[in-house]
């Protein structure tokens, strides 16, 4: 399980979000709810939300999410940052 300590503090959802496009990820920008962002990735079509500002605690979250749904790892993420 991934710890706090191990996450970075705040992560730009613009920078975030190309990272998960470039892994694999759809980015549908009218599928979120106002400043959200949808990206579904398509061999399951899960989808996650990606809120305006990604702190620490939305961003383990999404990173728990992004492993269920897709196998990816805060590894495979970082690496595309």
């Amino acid at each position: 399980m991934l710890s706090l300590k191990d996450i970075p503090g705040e992560i730009k959802r613009k920078k975030f979000t190309k990272a998960l496009v470039r892994l694999g990820f759809i980015l549908n920008k009218s599928g979120g709810d106002g400043s959200h962002y949808k990206l579904i990735w398509p061999k399951t079509q899960k989808s996650i939300i990606v809120q305006s500002k990604v702190t620490k605690n939305v961003l383990r979250y999404l990173l728990k999410e992004i492993e269920k749904y897709s196998g990816l790892t805060w590894e495979d993420v970082r690496k595309e940052l």
